[in-house]
């Protein structure tokens, strides 16, 4: 497999630390609010990553955290008359909530920063007694003057980027672009450890550097995100883990590009800001995970009600493939016939070609081409009526390739009650007959029981209302 390495700027070729193993860690939401469409795409591209490789026969150690500490937080518990740990483990269920509608497995742990703020204060006692770190009234900076390829993995001036940063009300910085790793208490209510700083909370960089190290160790495979976090997030992270473990933070580096809403940059201000709940009342979470494949993942991709619509038209049309397969496992002729063995060989290739696209740095839009490719073959084949073993056969070639894309898992396996498959039967012949009045109100009549019938060129379709 090939990886995109926003540290080269290149395409490599993937190879692990350990043989057979890959770890990675994403960057998780930070849980004062349900998560909106952007946060959305690294969670289901990266999901899709890991199933990829385990697919592919790899063991994963997938590492995704919440940030469960943070000023929005704390501000959102002053509005709320809540704690701030009250915010975080209401949105951390929200965000499991959505998380299952999307088909995003749960990471191998999920680690919150309060379960692991021991390991932070190490992690800066390190920075600071290395002399990679400082302390300035209780607060404790990141040094960079003393990170000599700070700016490597976002290949940023960093003279100008000095000139242009800020340094907030409060902050005693040696330099604009030295960053937190030890926020002191402002407020006596404010949530806050003891600290060798005195009473105080983490910053938010040092967080991701910490328990990767605690889960996954100095060096890992895999560190992955939005495209927003390369600078500074991810390139505050690589400063402070080289300089306290003293080698590679991570071999690889992947981003997701961003998303537009109707072609503008989501914004609140806008009005075009939009949570994956507030999403969700229109269409289900299968419809938004398709989205989001639908394009490479370094791709920009914009979001629009008719980009959803084409999505969810799509998705119809893999449900459809997925349900004729099951019907005609349970109907089918008892024989396979030569031409559906060969048929069965023609989508062993398909997978093939679906392997070849996401070993191309995970590539899922020519991944769904080639799926719809296979679809076309399997309906050629249901529309004269197929044997059973056939449709069993092709039933496991298809849903191999949509599990690891996380497609179709919500549905129930097509179930007929004999009655419907009387009808079923005795709408077939009628067609054959002619006889399209009976046809029609067979039609109907299934209509009537939850199940719609489509005479299409490919052949007939059942969907279970």
């Amino acid at each position: 497999m090939k990886i995109y390495n926003t540290l080269t700027r290149k395409k490599e070729d993937f190879i692990p630390l350990k043989e057979g193993e890959v770890s990675i860690y994403v960057c998780g939401p930070t849980v004062y609010n349900f998560f909106h469409i952007g946060n959305a795409r690294p969670f289901v591209v990266f999901d899709t990553l890991r199933r990829y490789f385990e697919f592919t026969g790899y063991k994963v150690n997938f590492v995704q955290n919440f940030t469960d500490v943070d000023d929005k937080i704390i501000q959102k518990a002053k509005e709320e008359g809540k704690t701030a740990s009250e915010v975080g483990e209401k949105y951390i269920l929200e965000y499991f909530e959505d998380a299952k509608a999307l088909n995003v497995r749960e990471a191998t742990v999920h680690p919150k920063v309060t379960d692991n703020i021991q390991q932070i204060i190490d992690f800066v006692k390190g920075l600071v007694a290395k002399g990679f770190a400082y302390e300035v009234e209780g607060d404790v900076y990141f040094d960079t003057s003393k990170a000599p390829e700070y700016g490597k993995l976002s290949r940023q001036n960093i003279a100008e980027l000095s000139l242009g940063c800020r340094v907030e009300v409060g902050e005693e910085k040696r330099d604009p672009l030295d960053f937190s790793l030890w926020k002191r208490r402002k407020e006596a209510d404010e949530i806050a450890w003891d600290s060798p700083w005195g009473m105080g909370r983490p910053g938010w960089h040092i967080e991701c550097s910490a328990m990767s190290k605690r889960y996954l160790g100095d060096t890992i495979d895999i560190h992955a995100g939005g495209q927003d976090l390369t600078f500074p997030h991810h390139e505050n992270e690589i400063a402070q883990s080289e300089a306290e473990n003293g080698v590679p933070f991570a071999r690889y580096w992947m981003h997701n590009g961003y998303i537009t809403i109707d072609n503008e940059k989501m914004s609140k201000s806008k009005g075009n800001f939009f949570t994956v709940r507030d999403i969700r009342k229109e269409y289900e979470g299968e419809v938004i995970r398709y989205f989001l494949l639908s394009a490479h993942y370094r791709s920009p991709i914009n979001f629009s009600h008719e980009l959803m619509e084409q999505a969810k038209s799509s998705l119809d049309r893999l449900r459809n493939a997925k349900q004729n397969l099951l019907y005609t496992m349970e109907n089918g002729k008892e024989q396979i016939s030569k031409t559906e063995e060969e048929k069965l060989q023609a989508l062993g290739s398909f997978k093939s070609r679906f392997i070849k696209a996401m070993d191309d740095d995970l590539n899922t839009a020519d991944g769904i081409a080639v799926i719809f490719e296979a679809v076309s073959v399997i309906n050629n084949v249901l529309k004269d009526g197929a044997s059973a073993e056939f449709a069993e056969k092709a039933l496991k070639e298809l849903s191999q390739l949509l599990e690891v894309l996380g497609l179709l898992e919500k549905d129930e396996e097509t179930s007929l009650d004999d009655e419907v498959k009387k009808l079923l039967e005795e709408r077939e012949e009628a067609r054959k007959q002619k006889d399209y009045k009976r046809s029609d109100e067979i039609r109907d009549a299934l209509k009537e029981k939850g199940i719609t019938v489509k005479d299409t060129p490919t052949g007939v379709q059942i969907i279970k209302d």
